[in-house]
């Protein structure tokens, strides 16, 4: 059975629509920059990619704002993105075989903040009723479904930063069971507050500063720190090519592979030698029916991080041999920031965006090469380049491996 995918939607740092982060990924344009969000005078890191000129109240009425965390009304904005697009919101299907399969890494850490201080505050009694529906991390699914009343399959995946692409790769499951014919899948985050910033810098995890900002995410340089926090979200919509088919709509790609492991090894390194990005991306390929000779292209995970980007390289290597010297790789995450549990939904709109455009994104700060480092990373500035088979990498802390492989679509 063949997945297709049929509408994409995203909400990123460098771009608050689909158009507008894809034209920003092709230009080398940077999200990244100096917190707005909340004061950082005390914290050794002021930079990440927020989501900029954003207004909730363009999308949703004041009173339901309230009800909502930012991770939800993320969800939601880059959902109805999709599904415009896919053409469901005026098609009548069967709401019992359409479902959501949602990614997070943190849900509603924004709402927790804020009804904690209340209660230090002001007492237990002035604790808002909406707490426990705003904070809970399968509301974004759940506040989904409502919407655009969909009674299959509703599940939250929380596998640190490769929750969104497991759960992609888990939608896809659901269909190939045939338990579903659509499918919303995707991931959502938005953590960029002070706690979860706190944390990251804690464990030195992050890029403490860099002049310009912008210049912060290096994945794969030589003189990488840490990575840079994100936030955001990316959906897609899933369907059977049959269901596609039968109701007329427009086929962006195809869904074609789905790899997931664990590296068993560490709570935050990963496995020496990428052995975990190993299997699954081999697993991805297998999935796919495909070889690793035909893939063209990687979207890597390419965090920045000194650890992740040498095991990347050597995972890639392990699995392609000679062939991982002719193979395009470029981190997205250079441009956005590493938007945590909802970087596999963004990056996997990039990757459908490159099978269509034939042009591959760069890795935007590669100054100094690394030794340990040597693949061609599409430095800088993007390329033109043919491109009918990829990968999306995600990996996480804990160990979580996952990857999704994309066709180009021919019918």
């Amino acid at each position: 059975m063949r997945v297709v995918i049929t509408g994409i939607g995203a909400l990123a740092p460098n771009g608050n629509s689909v158009p507008e982060y894809w034209k920003s990924l092709v230009a080398g344009k940077s999200g990244i920059d100096h917190i707005t969000h909340f004061d950082t005078t005390d914290f050794p890191v002021k930079i990440a990619g927020e989501i900029n000129n954003f207004d909730p109240e363009d999308h949703f009425e004041r009173k339901e704002v309230r009800k909502l965390d930012p991770f939800s009304i993320y969800a939601l904005v880059a959902c109805n993105e999709a599904v415009q697009m896919a053409g469901l919101d005026s098609f009548s299907f069967d709401q019992n075989r359409a479902g959501v399969m949602i990614g997070c890494g943190i849900g509603g850490i924004n709402t927790l903040l804020d009804q904690h201080d209340v209660l230090n505050n002001s007492g237990a009694r002035r604790i808002s009723p909406f707490f426990v529906t705003k904070l809970i991390v399968n509301i974004a699914g759940g506040q989904i479904a409502i919407k655009w009343n969909l009674k299959g399959p509703n599940q939250t995946i929380v596998s640190a930063c490769a929750s969104a692409t497991d759960a992609i790769g888990m939608a896809l499951r659901a269909i190939q069971s045939g338990m579903s014919d659509i499918m919303i899948a995707g991931g959502t985050e938005a953590s960029v507050c002070d706690l979860p910033l706190a944390g990251f810098s804690k464990i030195r995890a992050l890029c403490n500063d860099a002049d310009p900002p912008q210049s912060a995410s290096c994945p794969f340089d030589k003189n990488r720190s840490g990575f840079v926090m994100g936030e955001g979200a990316g959906m897609l919509v899933l369907e059977t090519e049959k269901h596609a088919r039968a109701r007329g709509a427009t086929i962006l790609g195809e869904l074609a592979g789905y790899g997931v492991t664990n590296d068993a090894y560490h709570v935050t390194q990963p496995a020496e030698g990428g052995a975990g990005a190993v299997s699954a991306m081999q697993l991805a390929i297998k999935d796919a029916k495909a070889k690793p000779t035909d893939v063209n292209y990687i979207n890597a995970h390419g965090t920045s991080t000194p650890f992740n980007d040498k095991n990347e390289t050597a995972a890639i290597k392990t699995v392609f041999g000679k062939h991982a010297y002719q193979l395009k790789i470029s981190s997205s995450k250079s441009m956005t920031g590493h938007l945590l549990g909802a970087s596999g939904g963004i990056e996997a709109i990039a990757g459908l965006k490159v099978l269509q455009e034939q042009i591959i994104p760069p890795t935007i700060n590669y100054n100094s090469p690394d030794p340990e480092c040597d693949l061609d990373y599409v430095p800088n500035t993007a390329q033109k380049h043919n491109v009918d088979f990829l990968l999306s990498n995600t990996f996480g802390f804990g160990g979580h491996n996952a990857v999704i492989a994309l066709r180009k679509w021919r019918g």
